[in-house]
This record gives C-alpha cells, sequence and structure tokens, in this order.
C-alpha cells in the first residue's frame, strides 16, 4: 500500500513533490490506514549513465540527492519505492537495467537507500542478444535481488513487475506477480476486473496481481464506480498504490481509500489469497466481457468468508445468490452479515444473500462469519435440492 507518482505527475516530479505528498499521507491519515510507501516513477534519472556506468539522479529535480529523499522519507515512518525497466531503456527512454541488474539492484538499495523497485517492460533488446522470454528477463532483476539480499543480509527490495500483456501470467503467477494498466473511467476498471478474473488464482503470500495503481478521485469514475474499482482491487488483493495527486483530492476520495474494514481484508496476514469469480452473471460462466466481467465473488479471510457483488449494467439491479455457491461456506449453517461499506450489521442470512437496488456499476462487499446451526424445520432440506436425498432413499428433487 502506497502512493506512487506516475498518474498525477507522469515526468513532472521533483523532490519536492515527492516529500510533500509524503507528508499528505500523514496529515489525510492514509499512513494510519496502512499506506506506507512513496514510490517515484519515470523520469527521475538523467539521460545517461555516469563514467562508472551508475544511474545518476536528475539534479535539477532531485538536487539534495537520492539518500537525502529516502533518508526524509524514512524519517516519515515510510518506506521508499524507485523505478526501472528490463530493458535498454525505461518507457520514457532513461537507462533501462538491462545486463546492469546487480549494479543498479545495490544502488537502488544499498547507495540511494531505496526498499521497493517497480521494474517495467519497455525497450527490449533483441531475441538474439537476450535468449530469454520475458520471464527470463524478470528473473535477472530478481536473482540480483536475491543475491544482494545474501550477501548483505538485509530484506530484499519489493520487486514489482509492470508488464502489460496476459500470455504468459500463468507462468509466474505466484511467483513474481502480474500488472495491467488502468484508466480513469469505467471501461478501463471493468476490462481489468474481466481479465483478472481469469487469473484471479494465481494471487498469494508470494505474489499479488498488480492490478495498477488506484484511479480514485481521478478522471470520469462516479463515486459508486470508484468505491467497485477499490473494493475490487482490495479484495483481489492487488497492491493498492494510490495515483492521485493527494493535494487536490476530495474528502471522499480519501474515506474510500481509508476504507479500514475493506483494508484489512487487502492485508489480511493469515490468508493471502483473494476473491475469485464463483459465478459470472449476465454471462454465461468463464466467459470473457471486457464491459460485463464476472458479477459474482468471494473468498477466505481470519475473519469470515467476503463476497463482492459487482452490478455491471447501466442501471441499479437486484442481486441474489445462494450461500453455498461460494466455496467457502458451510451448508446448514446461518450467518451474520457485516456491510464493509455501510459499516453497518445486517442481520442473518440463512441459504440465500438478496441485495436490492445495487447502483449502476456499483458494489456490495460482505463479511459473513458463522452464526451457528440455521433454523430446525426448514424445507426443502436442501439448500441445493439437486440429487438431495434422505437416508432411506427418498429424492427431494
Amino acid at each position: 500500500m502506497g502512493f506512487n507518482t506516475w498518474n498525477a505527475y507522469h515526468c513532472n516530479i521533483s523532490e519536492d513533490i515527492v516529500i510533500q505528498n509524503a507528508n499528505l499521507m500523514i496529515s489525510l491519515g492514509l499512513a494510519d490506514a496502512g499506506y506506507n510507501y512513496v514510490n517515484i516513477d519515470d523520469c527521475y534519472a538523467a539521460k545517461q549513465r555516469n563514467s562508472d556506468g551508475d544511474i545518476v539522479a536528475n539534479q535539477t529535480k532531485f538536487p539534495s540527492g537520492m539518500k537525502t529523499l529516502t533518508d526524509s522519507i524514512h524519517a516519515l515512518g515510510l518506506n521508499a519505492g524507485i523505478y526501472s525497466d528490463a530493458g535498454w531503456f525505461t518507457c520514457q527512454l532513461y537507462p533501462g537495467s538491462y545486463q546492469n541488474e546487480a549494479r543498479d539492484a545495490n544502488l537502488f538499495q544499498d547507495e540511494w537507500g531505496f526498499d521497493y523497485l517497480k521494474y517495467d517492460n519497455c525497450a527490449v533488446p533483441f531475441d538474439n542478444i537476450t535468449r530469454e522470454n520475458i520471464m527470463g528477463r524478470y528473473a535477472r532483476m530478481a536473482n540480483a535481488i536475491s543475491d544482494l539480499s545474501q550477501s548483505t543480509g538485509k530484506p530484499p527490495l519489493i520487486l514489482s513487475l509492470c508488464e502489460w500483456g496476459r500470455e504468459q501470467v500463468w507462468l509466474w503467477g505466484k511467483r513474481y506477480g502480474q500488472s495491467w494498466r488502468v484508466l480513469p473511467y469505467w471501461g478501463s476498471v471493468a476490462s481489468i476486473i474481466n481479465q483478472n478474473s481469469f487469473y484471479s488464482w494465481a494471487n498469494d503470500f508470494y505474489g499479488h496481481n498488480d492490478m495498477d495503481m488506484l484511479e480514485i478521485g481521478n478522471g470520469n469514475l462516479t463515486y459508486e464506480e470508484s468505491k467497485t474499482h477499490f473494493t475490487a482491487w482490495a479484495l483481489m488483493k492487488s497492491p493498492l498504490l494510490i495515483g492521485t495527486d493527494l493535494e487536490t483530492a476530495s474528502n471522499q476520495t480519501i474515506e474510500i481509500l481509508t476504507n479500514r474494514e475493506i483494508i484489512a481484508i487487502n492485508q489480511d496476514p493469515v490468508v493471502g489469497t483473494g476473491v475469485t469469480p464463483f459465478r459470472w452473471g449476465i454471462n454465461p460462466d468463464y466467459i470473457s466481457n471486457s464491459t460485463h466481467p464476472a458479477q459474482y465473488w468471494s473468498g477466505e479471510s481470519q475473519n469470515g468468508t467476503v463476497f463482492m457483488l459487482i452490478n455491471t449494467l447501466d442501471e441499479p439491479a437486484t442481486m441474489f445468490l445462494n450461500l453455498t455457491e461460494s466455496p467457502w461456506i458451510r451448508a446448514g449453517i446461518q450467518y451474520s452479515v457485516r456491510d464493509l461499506w455501510a459499516h453497518s450489521n445486517n442481520g442473518t442470512a440463512v441459504r440465500n444473500f438478496t441485495a436490492y437496488n445495487v447502483p449502476p456499476h456499483g458494489v456490495v462487499a460482505l463479511l459473513l462469519q458463522d452464526a451457528g446451526d440455521e433454523p430446525e424445520g426448514l424445507w426443502p432440506p436442501c439448500a441445493v435440492t439437486e440429487w438431495c436425498i434422505s437416508q432411506s432413499g427418498i429424492r427431494i428433487d
């Protein structure tokens, strides 16, 4: 969880902007809610490495130097992140790290003091030079970080891969993670939710699918769409990296970003996996649709079963589910219902749950907890009646 400079500032960054947003993370309550990384994206460097072969910070943008900057961020109780690329250059044609992985890992962590590395996929060298696929190019930096950690005894840099293709996600899934690019409108959010519905299994403590920076407060998302955006990213266990200019962030934006009940599930120290779809809804299951992604999701948490219901329609909708459609719900049990946006306890659900008038592109986020056996005498005796049969052989269906 943290802040990244790219969406709000692109290349117009400086040490003043970075420190200003670090201080805003504290004053706006974001640090208290768990956002503890301040990450610098592309364009911080000089265009050429120095005579020793090292990346050099742009002296106009960062006159005090990167070590002074990270010291200032650490003094605020926050962590610092930096950016590089697996190719010859970054996406904005600053020096990349290909064939300099060990040198750059040492520079970023030991000399500059960074804790996190966003690693991009631009300026790919020719195949006859690399003789590696994308996973191999990423592995070069992963190995360099691991070797550095072993030699210094320090915890390794956190490695965050920025890669926009999907064809090989299954290869690195839980090892490295996966990222996409979100744009500040509903179609982009819906498209990424759709993509992640097919890769949500590749997500655990050792690798998180990075659904890209949060566009809360940017662009044309409505309040309800922003809630859906945040909920989907958080409950699918994506890193939560704010892409908003915090100086202009509204109270509504901060309210969404600091929903502690949603954040608690994202940061669950016991359960690393996120929610996955158990029913697509409008479309048949396992059908890809970038405008109408899967609507019914569920997952585990240390405190109960999580449900996420997304209304992908352009009008309000009533959404119904049988609780045992979720693989984490037990038959014969009733469940207390906690609404994670209303922050209210909404009674007890027995077998079924209905969400009424879910706003267009809106979301329902629930935490269900075991509330004991369901009432006696319910009929039929099975919530799902197909092949429901008595011990004597009488089929209920």
